[in-house]
């Protein structure tokens, strides 16, 4: 089961816990904090120990607990991760997850009147473990509910998925490239210290960490990424960001893309034609630079010679009709039938 689609619920998209019956011990906006859980053993505070996670009061009555994520990312979800890190004693022996798709902002009062579908049944948990489940649900969500049987501590939520952005609510003028608008990495050379992901993320890096770094060559040929777009058009401006990289950012870099639907075939050298010639780049700064006018592209190639960090990717252009009419059909097509 691959979780290396993006999380859905993930903070660093905007995901955020919308309502929580119960959080006595730990908050439930720590479900979707970017950042893998940590424990400091001996740290209570008036409560108890200390859980980077949510956790629950012991059930003296009936029921279950529960907590609401709108999605910073809607879309169709493949992975749940439901992970119990360091939760020993205190981990929910079951858990079931639902989604729903509701439009605009939806409060508590309108999301407990929504109709839920599941994505995972009722299903054991395993304590301090990352208990992960395949999703084969097609429905596209906007928000997904976590209810733990009866009661615990649950440390991080993870909803991987594809994203599926509503074309009602995009601009003329997009990042092709986002995350957030369905944008995903096909392929790099190298991703020893940053996962190029990170390129597509949302808002400027804070640390280096946040990038995407190779390690140091020691031979001829140089690092590259490969994008494939969330919505394929034609590139008009380019954010090559090193922000960060000061002795380790690339010299110079190089932009090509390709359109798959002409020629499928990418392996193939005229498959490619130049965005952005090799260009110098500076350490520690957020280059703007146009394309060259070319067709639209469904990939974009990164090259960075030789190697080194960069810390975002933005390719700034305008989708192909075609593509928003896709994209609306595919709206269409994961949408959940009325309760």
């Amino acid at each position: 089961m691959s979780t290396d689609m993006p999380d859905l619920a993930s903070r660093a998209l905007g995901g955020t816990v919308v309502t929580a019956n119960d959080e006595f011990f730990a908050a439930a906006d720590n479900l979707v904090t970017p950042a893998p859980p940590t424990f400091t053993a001996q740290t209570f505070g008036p409560k108890g120990q200390v859980y980077d996670g949510w956790e629950t009061r012991r059930r003296r009555t009936p029921g279950d607990d529960h907590a609401v994520v709108r999605l910073g990312a809607p879309g169709v979800v493949h992975v749940v991760v439901v992970d119990t890190a360091f939760f020993t004693g205190n981990y929910p022996p079951h858990a079931t997850v639902e989604g729903c798709a509701l439009p605009g902002y939806p409060g508590p009062d309108e999301l407990a009147a929504a109709a839920w579908f599941p994505l995972v049944p009722r299903a054991d948990l395993d304590g301090d473990t990352r208990n992960v489940f395949p999703v084969s649900v097609p429905y596209r969500c906007t928000h997904v509910r976590l209810t733990i049987h009866p009661d615990g501590g649950v440390a991080r939520l993870r909803v991987h998925g594809e994203v599926l952005p509503d074309p009602a609510l995009l601009p003329d003028t997009v990042d092709l490239a986002a995350t957030e608008h369905g944008g995903r990495v096909a392929g790099c050379s190298d991703m020893f210290y940053g996962s190029p992901q990170n390129l597509l993320a949302p808002g400027l890096a804070r640390v280096m960490g946040e990038g995407w770094e190779t390690s140091r060559r020691r031979d001829a040929a140089n690092d590259w990424v490969t994008v494939r777009l969330g919505l394929p058009g034609t590139i008009a401006f380019a954010d090559l960001d090193t922000s960060h990289f000061k002795g380790n950012a690339p010299g110079s870099a190089r932009l090509r893309g390709a359109d798959a639907r002409a020629t499928p075939d990418l392996d193939a050298p005229s498959a490619w034609f130049d965005l952005l010639p090799p260009t110098p780049l500076r350490p520690d700064t957020r280059h703007r630079f146009p394309t060259l006018g070319t067709p639209a592209a469904t990939h974009v190639r990164l090259d960075i010679y030789p190697d080194g960090g960069m810390a975002r990717l933005r390719l700034h252009g305008r989708p192909d009709p075609a593509a928003l009419s896709a994209l609306a059909a595919r709206l269409d097509a994961t949408r959940p039938p009325a309760s």
